[in-house]
């Protein structure tokens, strides 16, 4: 997958989300792209892909703080809510969808 399709397949699902606002470019290169998403409630998701070395990483940050996170960086794995420093394998990559849905359950029910 190409940066561009990356960027275009995280808009789609950002736009479709009720929690998310419009996704914002922080940095982009014809390989690599960063964005990030506010969140209604304040916080919001920092989006990291890289074409070249295949990383992905997903952050979700309140407070200055990531409290939530996926990346395959190792392998894919999670930083679950609570103990973001820890991580915990998963077998299978993470769509952005399933993060995201992930975020808005937390969200709700805060």
């Amino acid at each position: 997958m190409t940066a561009e399709e990356f960027e275009s397949a995280i808009r789609t699902v950002a736009l479709a989300s009720p929690i998310c606002h419009i996704p914002s470019v922080r940095r982009s290169s014809a390989s690599a792209v960063n964005l990030r998403i506010q969140l209604t409630n304040g916080d919001f998701i920092d989006i990291f892909y890289n074409e070249v070395s295949d990383t992905t990483a997903y952050a979700l940050i309140s407070g200055n703080r990531r409290i939530y996170g996926a990346d395959n960086t190792g392998g894919w794995h999670f930083h679950p809510f609570g103990t973001p420093e820890v991580h915990i394998p998963l077998v299978a990559p993470l769509p952005f969808a399933e993060f995201l849905v992930s975020v808005e359950k937390q969200i709700q029910s805060r």
